[in-house]
């Protein structure tokens, strides 16, 4: 779950605010005053967009390399092979993007 921190700063980013033990102070005052049903929204705002990349994640671990990459287009153009297109269009295919 999207920390409480990480919901006021997206809606105030100078906040100056602490969490300990799931309590928030306003070490400023709350000048904005975002009230905690803001605050919950805003947490579920930035988890939903959180969990609607989670695809990119998994695509991240599963890419080659960079230098596995760079080698295998080096190779592709040598040989007039989609060595490379092939391993990235398997890892896309595996984990789509979810669309709405």
């Amino acid at each position: 779950m999207t920390s409480k921190i990480k919901a006021i700063l997206a809606l105030a980013p100078n906040a100056d605010v602490t969490e300990y033990n799931n309590i928030i102070t306003w070490n400023d005052g709350n000048p904005n005053n975002i009230t905690e049903e803001q605050i919950i929204a805003k947490q579920a705002e930035l988890q939903a967009d959180y969990d609607a990349k989670q695809y990119q994640r998994n695509r991240a671990k599963e890419y080659p390399s960079i230098q596995d990459q760079l080698d295998m287009q080096y190779w592709d153009k040598i040989n007039s092979t989609n060595t490379w297109q092939d391993a990235i269009n398997a890892v896309k295919n595996k984990y789509p993007k979810e669309t709405e």
